[in-house]
């Protein structure tokens, strides 16, 4: 096979060594409910070592299988649309459990599809997954009915961007606040077969900074990536935020998003790694290498130890090994802090943001790019290209081992962009309590 042509001389990220690529058939290809058709074979695509990110150079065939989907009962569209834009009591967010398949939830022009057998892997790894959509402002969860079938719920937040969930609790980063819900499962009579219901019951008012990715520290205190001041950030009882880390080549605190500082990954829940759009000083001046300026960095002895990567975003360490999103090339994979090294695992289809991990598995959040100038231009519309797919919005599920996409959630229509991702384990089916209904003047909890 001829090798590639170079492109124009630039600092090369890593070495890529994609894995697997797969994706969820096309809508066109679906059949009537109880169909299940073979397609024709697709390309897997790259494999083996590349001296730039994303170019091929070897394929091997995966075949994909087309599911049919189940729809809602009549009665159901009502429903659900009357549920899209409000937030009611507990049981009645924007949720559809249907029975095996596929499932689609709609309303206002929102739309919800699984893989098949995607309830049973939840029910096999017994966990809700938690996602942020800043574009609507809403907080979703997936999980299972008591029935065993899927179950969607949805809270209301403004601009909600980075998860982290640890001792129970789970911290939400939203327009200008970092807000802590608490499982009150145990002192509550719960609704409609929900095992857990998170109540907002901490807020710190940060102002409108931009956090993008969250983790707890070991003292218990939300760590955050504050963008807008290009730093890593914890909460003040008395100020907005206290800066705890900044990176080498930003020389002051300034509300200018130099560098657009975007993820946080910590380890013994102190920072460890950071991304960032690019090593610049000055205000905004990350927007002129996109392409190619991406890093990742070293919390404790501020070095760079990996350049040229697409917008990375979302560093994550699992199991001693540190995962990275190329968000800007579409590529999920294992970045080698030693030398910089970046091992592509998966392709998947869309601009990532959010990830985390149960067992051997990934979960990864896709976007569809914004048509603006900030998602434009970018390595993954080529790699779009290659692939013959069109960007996706939704989860992907990556088994670590093989590279393949094992299970998926498409989101279409209202929801085209997420943030970030969060595990919540020991849960099937989960609730919250909201600010957009009267709830939060009844959930009231007593402390020894």
């Amino acid at each position: 096979m001829k090798a590639p042509a170079q492109p124009h001389a630039r600092a090369p990220w890593i070495a890529l060594v994609p894995m697997s690529c797969a994706r969820p058939p096309p809508r066109s290809k679906r059949r009537a409910a109880g169909a299940e058709t073979a397609v024709q074979p697709q390309m897997r695509r790259p494999v083996g070592a590349s001296p730039i990110w994303g170019m091929p150079r070897a394929q091997a065939p995966v075949s994909v299988a087309v599911h049919a989907r189940n729809r809602p009962a009549a009665g159901e569209w009502e429903k659900m649309a009357r549920r899209a834009d409000v937030d009611n009591s507990v049981g009645q967010g924007l949720a559809y459990t249907g029975a095996g398949g596929e499932h689609t939830v709609q309303a206002k022009k929102f739309e919800l599809t699984t893989s098949r057998q995607f309830e049973s892997w939840l029910a096999e790894h017994r966990i809700n997954i938690a996602f942020t959509t800043y574009q609507v402002g809403r907080l979703f969860f997936v999980g299972l009915s008591p029935k065993g079938n899927l179950s969607v719920f949805n809270r209301t937040l403004e601009r909600c961007m980075g998860l982290a969930y640890a001792d129970g609790a789970l911290w939400v980063a939203s327009l200008c606040q970092i807000l802590k819900f608490v499982d009150v499962a145990a002192e509550r009579a719960l609704e409609a077969g929900y095992d857990s219901l998170f109540v907002p019951q901490v807020s710190y008012y940060t102002g409108d900074i931009d956090a993008h990715d969250l983790a707890v520290g070991p003292d218990g205190r939300p760590i955050f990536a504050n963008t807008l001041f290009s730093c890593l950030s914890t909460v003040s009882e008395d100020h907005s935020f206290r800066a705890v880390w900044t990176p080498p080549f930003i020389d002051r605190l300034a509300a200018e998003d130099r560098c657009h500082l975007n993820g946080v990954a910590c380890e013994d829940g102190n920072p460890r790694y950071a991304t960032a759009v690019a090593a610049t000083n000055v205000a905004d001046g990350w927007r002129d290498h996109r392409g190619d300026g991406g890093i990742v960095l070293d919390c404790q002895s501020s070095e760079i130890i990996a350049r040229g990567g697409s917008m990375p975003h979302s560093p994550r360490l699992h199991n001693g090994k540190l995962y990275v999103l190329d968000s800007g090339s579409g590529y999920f994979g294992q970045l080698e802090p030693d030398d910089g090294h970046f091992e592509a695992i998966a392709f998947c289809p869309g601009f990532l943001r959010g990830l985390d991990f149960i067992g051997n598995f990934a979960v990864v959040g896709l976007s569809k790019p914004r048509g603006n100038k900030t998602f434009s231009g970018l390595p993954l519309d080529e790699n779009l290209t290659k692939h013959a797919v069109d960007a996706r919005c939704g989860l992907y599920v990556v088994d670590l081992t093989s590279g393949d996409i094992v299970h998926w959630i498409v989101l279409e229509g209202l929801v085209g962009e997420l943030f970030d991702v969060a595990i919540l384990p020991d849960r099937t089916n989960t609730a919250a309590i909201g600010f957009k209904s009267d709830e939060i003047r009844r959930v009231i909890s007593i402390g020894d």
